[in-house]
């Protein structure tokens, strides 16, 4: 309980960090389509990101509601558009820019003139190895998914597998393509650049203007780009909800006859408009201090990944000759590898908890330590008093 507690926190935040990022691209997106920074282009305030923000979630819960058949549509349209749209865009921006980057900047460059006084290549290289684990994050989704997919045990297992295979070789693709259109680091970043300092949005944007005159162009593969973003948080939404229901099933959430419940198309429309609701309210707190949601939503990866290694370590620990492998199983190495993802996972949890920014804070301090302990104590303090006394683990609702 304590695992599927701690899982359903993060996945809510990651759905509120995805959908938070694709506003933030749309009010980019109208500031370039207006004439940028620069040429007095217009910028919506963080009422109006918030409230992109409301609306993205509104669509995906829409979504979500549709019978499973209409989803698995828009899934796979999904996964075809972010294949296509990576490998056009890792070939066009490189090809468009004017200046390109020389592959000893690009595999070998170290920005050490970031603003953030951190100054040392290897520390720099760890703290980035958060983007990257974010990325890969949500490939649980497959599992989430299970009881709504034909020959599960096997199909589940493969969906995982897949999705980490495909997401590491069109993802290295694509960041080496946008990297070799990078040759100004310290502009991408500046907030006076035409793209408010968007840095991605920025390369784009200046990949067609010095080549034709007009970022047009690069409006349009920020387009592309946030389609795929809007399929990413619809997912999201789709994940968060099967986890609700499943937890709620188990009759491990407040009201859990309400959020338990599945309309005609046995889908699970009361979960899918409580994680919108609850990533929106997570959103809020953008209002009030940026510096705490940034805190908020990248501590997600983290939670995510030790959510994933408890079970893992439980695995090859105390149940390691009780546990039954099922159809799909990686044999006499599952122990080995379990030992592995389970020591990596915890070598990551260090990593992450150290400072990003130098001179330490408020307002650069690194709250991931206090938010995830915080969470986890909580949760296991909330299973010795009271849960273990109740919770009997999933409610089995199929036959043998």
């Amino acid at each position: 309980m304590g695992t599927l507690c701690f899982l359903a926190h993060w996945l809510w935040a990651v759905t509120t960090s995805v959908d938070f990022s694709l506003a933030q691209l749309i009010n980019v997106i109208i500031l370039l389509s207006s004439g940028g920074r620069n040429g007095d282009g217009v910028s919506g305030d963080k009422y109006v990101v918030i409230g992109i923000h409301g609306g993205i979630l509104f669509l995906h819960a829409l979504i979500n509601s549709l019978p499973i058949s209409y989803l698995s549509l828009f899934g796979q349209l999904a996964a075809a558009w972010n294949i296509v749209g990576v490998f056009v865009l890792m070939i066009l921006i490189p090809c468009v820019a004017t200046e390109r980057a020389s592959a000893k900047f690009v595999f070998t460059h170290f920005n050490t003139d970031n603003g953030d006084g951190v100054n040392n290549k290897v520390y720099i290289f760890v703290l980035g190895l958060l983007m990257s684990q974010y990325t890969i994050t949500g490939y649980d989704a497959s599992a989430h998914m299970t009881e709504e997919t034909k020959n599960a045990d096997t199909n589940g297992p493969k969906g995982i597998i897949s999705s980490i295979v495909i997401s590491i070789i069109v993802g290295w693709g694509y960041i080496l393509g946008i990297t070799f259109a990078v040759t100004n680091i310290p502009y991408l970043l500046d907030e006076t650049n035409d793209a408010g300092g968007y840095a991605i949005a920025e390369i784009f944007y200046l990949a067609f203007k010095s080549r034709y005159g007009s970022g047009v162009g690069g409006i349009i593969c920020l387009g592309v780009v946030g389609v795929a973003i809007f399929f990413c948080g619809m997912s999201s939404v789709t994940s968060n909800s099967r986890m609700a229901y499943a937890f709620s099933r188990d009759g491990a959430m407040p009201f859990s006859s309400f959020w338990h419940k599945v309309n005609k198309h046995e889908v699970p429309v009361n979960a899918v408009w409580l994680s919108a609701l609850v990533s929106f309210c997570m959103a809020l707190t953008s209002l009030g201090s940026l510096v705490a949601f940034n805190a908020m939503v990248s501590i997600a990866t983290i939670g995510l990944y030790i959510a994933y290694a408890l079970p893992i370590f439980l695995r090859v620990t105390l149940a390691r000759k009780s546990f039954v492998a099922g159809p799909f199983n990686l044999g006499r190495y599952g122990v080995l590898i379990g030992w592995i993802s389970v020591l990596w996972v915890a070598t990551i949890t260090v990593l992450f908890s150290l400072p990003v920014a130098y001179p330490i804070t408020i307002e650069t301090l690194n709250y991931t330590p206090v938010a995830v302990g915080g969470l986890l104590l909580i949760t296991v303090l909330a299973w010795i008093l009271r849960a273990r006394h109740w919770f009997k683990g999933p409610i089995t609702n199929i036959n043998e």
